[in-house]
């Protein structure tokens, strides 16, 4: 503890985290696994935009 001890008290001070990462990272691990079967990567960075990314794209029924 003592060998952490500025980062320790930098996290609480400035209410710093890497879970905001560390949860992106998860969440991209797990698309990945999913994309196996898909042709191109570029289904793989569509499907990471669309779920990580925050894009919206106008849907044809709207």
């Amino acid at each position: 503890m003592a060998r952490y001890r500025r980062e320790i008290l930098n996290a609480i001070e400035y209410d710093l985290s890497n879970a905001r990462v560390g949860a992106n990272n998860t969440h991209l691990r797990s698309l990945t696994k999913r994309s196996y079967g898909f042709h191109s990567p570029e289904a793989l960075i569509a499907m990471a935009t669309l779920t990580r990314g925050g894009a919206c794209p106008a849907l044809p029924q709207r």
